[in-house]
């Protein structure tokens, strides 16, 4: 006996079928699983509470922030930016990065209610 699995073959088809159907499609799937795994680093998983908490940031206030050399904030900055979680919009010389609407979303199921934003803190 398996304790995960039923003991009766019972299939309620119509339920079933109903969930099936509300299910993404592969491709959708696959992307999804992308952008969840770019927050599965330690340091992207940093720089995007720091951009939550403040807002918009450049790769130099990241780094210092994190503690990490500008080069791999950059790098991680790139992967973050190409699953959609960040924008960047160039400001004179400087490029300045915020988290994007679904950057925050995803930020908030990873983290679950151990850090919330600053603000929200009382």
């Amino acid at each position: 006996m398996n304790s995960e699995r039923c003991d009766l073959l019972c299939i309620d088809a119509p339920r079933a079928e109903g969930i099936r159907g509300a299910l993404p499609v592969e491709e959708a799937a696959r992307e999804a699983a992308d952008r969840a795994r770019a927050l599965s680093d330690p340091t992207r998983l940093v720089v995007a509470v720091a951009l939550r908490e403040g807002g918009e940031l450049c790769v130099c206030d990241l780094a210092w922030i994190s503690g990490r050399a500008q080069n791999l904030v950059s790098h991680h900055l790139r992967v973050l930016r190409s699953h959609g979680l960040v924008s960047s919009r160039r400001d004179g010389k400087m490029v300045m990065y915020s988290l994007t609407g679904t950057g925050l979303a995803l930020l908030g199921a990873v983290l679950g209610g151990y850090a919330e934003p600053a603000e929200a803190k009382v």
